[in-house]
C-alpha cells in the first residue's frame, strides 16, 4: 500500500468516526417520551411556515461556534390529537427550536407537513427539530399517525424500538 493510499484510508476512517450516529426516528418512541415527561406536549399534524433565513449555518472552520439551538418564529396549522384521532383544529404561532449536535444541525423545511410533539412552555409552544429526527417528523404517513393514535389507547407498539 502506498503512502498516499494509507493517508486516503485514514482520512476516510476519520471522517466516518466523526459522523453523527442516530437511532431511527420513531413516532411511538417519541409518544412514550412525551407521555412520560414532566412537560406538556400537544401532538400535531400540520403545515409548518417560517422564514428559513434564520436557520443556523455551521462554520466548519469554527464548529464550536455553532449554537446548540436556534429559535425561529413559525406558524403551525393543522390538527391536534384527540381520543378520536387528529380532529381538533390547531392554528398557532410556535417557536421552531432548531437543535444542533456539534456541527450537525436540523434542517426543517418551510411549507412542509409535519407530525410534531409540540411542547408547552412558559415562552409559548415549542416545536423541536433536531438532526436525528426526534419529536418532529416531516411528511408523516397515515401509518405514522395510526401508530400515534394507537399509543393513546395504551397499545403503543414499542416492541421494535428502545424505550427512552
Amino acid at each position: 500500500m502506498t503512502r498516499t493510499s494509507i493517508a486516503a484510508l485514514l482520512m476516510l476512517v476519520a471522517g466516518q468516526a466523526n459522523a453523527l450516529s442516530c437511532m431511527r426516528p420513531d413516532v411511538a418512541r417519541d409518544y412514550a417520551q412525551a407521555a412520560s415527561a414532566d412537560e406538556t406536549y400537544f401532538v400535531v399534524t400540520g403545515m409548518l411556515s417560517f422564514d428559513p433565513s434564520g436557520l443556523p449555518v455551521v462554520d466548519y472552520d469554527n464548529q464550536s461556534a455553532t449554537p446548540p439551538e436556534t429559535d425561529i418564529a413559525a406558524h403551525l396549522t393543522g390538527k391536534t390529537l384527540t381520543s378520536g384521532g387528529f380532529t381538533a383544529e390547531f392554528d398557532r404561532d410556535v417557536i421552531l427550536r432548531v437543535h444542533c449536535f456539534g456541527p450537525w444541525c436540523a434542517s426543517p423545511q418551510p411549507d412542509t407537513r409535519y407530525l410534531s410533539f409540540v411542547e408547552s412552555t412558559e415562552q409559548g409552544l415549542v416545536m423541536h427539530v433536531d438532526p436525528c429526527g426526534g419529536l418532529s417528523h416531516p411528511e408523516p404517513t397515515p401509518e405514522m399517525q395510526a401508530r400515534v393514535l394507537a399509543c393513546t389507547t395504551g397499545d403503543c407498539p414499542l416492541d421494535d424500538v428502545q424505550r427512552p
